[in-house]
């Protein structure tokens, strides 16, 4: 796991606290346009500026930047709602001896756009006015930067409350906030920059799932040392050869598959047999079920009687009936959003708030995937997948993102971070493969990442 991730009110308490702590709001905002304004200058040294500010602290922090970029000998323009209304952003806009405009139809593009209009604190969509000239300037810059979020994105749904543009960038202070991964907002946010402004260290169960630490093989060890992983076929043995292929090219020591018939094309590596015991080995790390299971429900009930750890996907997901069923087993269920729905009803909330929710009800992990793919843990801890390729919207990503999960689990890995680690891997797969891959490009490209 990498950067921690805190809800708007938790971003605001843990600047209260630095407040309190000692460190001057001032000082805060001082290291948030500084911040602002070396990341303009990495990416675009000489184009003009224009800020768009607020009148909140989103706008103070454009005062500051500005200011720094002015005293680097950069053009800069700063266009306002109004009058600042916070003392740290009347005292950003004290600083500032440049020029001031009022946001207006006759206010011009410029090649560099920073929109710093409002950030974490905004619950309400901009005025169609302010949104107007928003589109249109953004619409006549070469590149667009945000300031902590784009103006008009809720900061813990990450739904877009009004229309914005995409930008190139946003620079965003302290910790990220849920928006910056959370669709649909996330894919109007181009590269989060992440900045240090002397909160501390940022403390938060939720964060952006990073590179894992894989286990390494044992250089003493045996097969079954790195990892049993067992799968169920059911009527359409297509998906869960997927799902064991790619436990196989995921690191584990051996993969098998229960089939009443012979699965064509899997590879020889993978051992398949119609054996009834094969369930009672003691030796497996972890079970999986669901890939292609079809109308076989009784394939999840058996899986349920064992004691394994259990990767149930897909089909299996809709046959467990009640969450309160999975109480009490070592689980990872990785549902879609129709998949969440039928087995958990409808839940209020973000997808935060009702990943989370689903975890404590069922006692398991929950993998809840889509653009924006979640991983919720019952003791409320939170990864969020890093941008994707949109190419994994494909037939059998997902059998292959549980053969992943249930090659790490077997491999030892506790759940949630088998979980997390397996999404990483899976994204960063179909960085790999490529443009238009199918899911058997993404198992080819496995074995480097993991």
């Amino acid at each position: 796991m990498t950067r921690p991730i805190l809800p708007a009110a938790a971003t605001v308490e843990a600047e209260q606290a630095a407040i309190a702590g000692g460190t001057p709001e001032t000082d805060l905002m001082e290291n948030a346009g500084a911040a602002l304004a070396r990341a303009i200058r990495l990416m675009s040294p000489w184009r003009p500026v224009l800020f768009l500010a607020g009148p909140g602290n989103n706008g103070g922090d454009a005062f500051v930047a500005a200011r720094h970029l002015l005293e680097q000998g950069m053009q800069v323009r700063i266009a306002v709602t109004g009058a600042p209304k916070r003392d740290a952003a009347r005292w950003a806009k004290g600083g500032w001896h440049g020029e001031v405009e009022l946001i207006s139809e006759e206010t011009e593009p410029a090649p560099l756009l920073v929109d710093a209009l409002f950030g974490t604190g905004l619950g309400r969509p901009l005025g169609e006015e302010l949104q107007a000239h928003l589109m249109r300037l953004a619409e006549g810059a070469a590149m667009t930067i945000a300031c902590d979020l784009p103006s008009g994105v809720d900061a813990d749904s990450g739904e877009m409350l009004s229309p914005i543009p995409r930008y190139d960038a946003t620079v965003t202070f302290g910790a990220l906030k849920p928006a910056h991964r959370l669709a649909p907002a996330m894919q109007h946010m181009g590269d989060v920059i992440l900045a240090d402004i002397g909160l501390g260290e940022v403390e938060s169960d939720w964060r952006e799932i990073g590179k894992p630490e894989l286990p390494a093989p044992d250089p003493v060890g045996h097969k079954y040392g790195r990892g049993l992983v067992h799968c169920l076929a059911g009527s359409m043995p297509g998906a869960i050869a997927l799902s064991a292929h790619a436990a196989a090219r995921a690191g584990a020591g051996y993969v098998r598959v229960s089939t009443s018939r012979m699965i064509d094309g899997l590879p020889s590596a993978i051992v398949q047999t119609d054996s009834a015991d094969a369930l009672d080995d003691e030796r497996i790390g972890c079970l999986l079920v669901g890939p292609g299971m079809g109308d076989v429900p009784p394939l999840l009930t058996l899986a349920l009687t064992k004691t394994h750890p259990l990767v149930i996907d897909a089909d299996a997901i809709k046959a467990v009936g009640e969450p309160d069923r999975l109480v009490g087993h070592d689980v990872i269920l990785t549902p879609h959003e129709g998949e969440f729905e039928a087995l958990f009803g409808e839940i209020e909330g973000t997808k935060a708030d009702r990943a989370l929710i689903a975890a404590q009800r069922s006692q398991s992990i929950i993998v809840l995937k889509g653009p924006d793919t979640l991983v919720a843990a019952p003791d409320g801890r939170l990864g969020f997948a890093p941008p994707a390729p949109a190419g994994l919207a494909t037939a059998g990503s997902g059998d292959v993102l549980a053969g992943i999960i249930a090659a790490f689990r077997a491999r030892g890995m506790e759940p949630f971070e088998a979980a997390c680690a397996a999404v990483w891997v899976h994204g960063r797969a179909a960085e790999v493969a490529g443009p238009n891959f199918i899911a058997d490009d993404l198992v080819a490209a496995l074995g480097p990442l993991s």
